[in-house]
């Protein structure tokens, strides 16, 4: 026996939305599969708002942060990053979500999802041409810092655990990893 699953597009899964379909359901679309959120256990929600805090202060009014926000992507994607770092579009966003032009780069923190970020959203987010994409690891402490989209994965890949790291798109800002690692 052959099982095949239907995929979703963006139309489809915005009109769930819309209908309320979704409502009692912590899901995100991810390449035409609608998938199930874990849950945010204590050391995940504290350290992605306490990040998303920090950053805010930082960059001021050269980004918005959102957090755990959809992000619209052409992959018939449309994840929910713990942040994302993106342009300030102001009322623009009451009609879509940031696309990946509008996106500097996005945060993941995990705790019991690790592979699925480092590998089916990396992949995702790569695919996208998402420029940067950072997943923090919090049972080991560390943050994997992925650039230079290529073919749909990501060419660079880093393990930061302590010091300073300058986004791409502010490369005149030093962020602190023991701040978004909440060490």
């Amino acid at each position: 026996m052959i099982v095949t699953t239907a995929k979703w597009n963006l139309d489809d899964y915005h009109r769930m939305v819309e209908a309320g379909i979704l409502d009692d359901r912590r899901v995100e679309l991810l390449k035409g599969d609608i998938v199930e959120m874990a849950p945010e256990g204590e050391p995940h929600a504290y350290s992605s708002d306490e990040a998303g805090e920090y950053l805010s202060r930082l960059l001021g009014d050269r980004a918005k942060i959102r957090q755990a926000k959809p992000v619209t992507l052409p992959n018939n994607s449309e994840p929910e990053p713990d942040i994302a770092i993106v342009q300030r579009l102001g009322r623009e966003y009451r009609s879509h979500h940031p696309y990946p032009e509008n996106i500097f780069w996005l945060i993941e923190y995990a705790q019991s999802n690790l592979d699925k970020d480092l590998e089916v959203k990396a992949r995702i987010y790569a695919e996208a041409g998402i420029p940067e994409y950072w997943v923090v690891n919090l049972k080991a402490l560390q943050l994997f810092v992925f650039r230079d989209p290529q073919n749909g994965e990501y060419a660079s890949k880093t393990i930061l655990t302590e010091g300073t790291i300058q986004p791409l798109a502010f490369p005149d800002i030093l962020i602190s990893v023991a701040a978004i690692l909440n060490s």
